[in-house]
């Protein structure tokens, strides 16, 4: 985990980016997909770093799918290093966060809710 790298704007978590090895970030100017993201084109806009310090809970671009979104609202609601400090210590108990190319264990889920949870407890509930 290159913590330096932290949170991207829409909440995906640069910080495990392995898609690009020489991407710094979505802030950077080296990543790959500044040119079309939708939500840093719109935080840029509003002049805010990250969308969970938007006051409007969407769903556009990124935050379409699950995963950047449940790590945004976890970040509104906890804070983006509680959030770091997480992943941090689910890397630690063999949580990845990319498995096969760009999907991993924060990727099996369809409720928001329950992969904030997960995020929080490193403990996949019990159905």
């Amino acid at each position: 985990m290159k913590r330096e790298l932290g949170i991207a704007r829409c909440g995906l978590a640069c910080c495990f980016c392995s898609e690009n090895m020489t991407c710094d970030g979505c802030d950077s100017g080296a990543c790959p997909d500044k040119d079309w993201c939708e939500n840093r084109q719109c935080s840029i806009s509003k002049k805010i770093e990250h969308c969970y310090e938007c006051n409007e809970k969407c769903r556009k671009g990124l935050l379409s799918k699950i995963k950047p979104y449940a790590f945004t609202e976890f970040a509104r609601r906890y804070g983006k290093e509680f959030l770091l400090n997480c992943l941090e210590r689910s890397e630690k108990n063999g949580i990845m966060y990319h498995r096969d190319e760009i999907n991993g264990d924060y990727d099996d889920f369809d409720d928001v809710e329950t992969l904030i949870e997960y995020i929080k407890t490193g403990y996949r509930p019990i159905s």
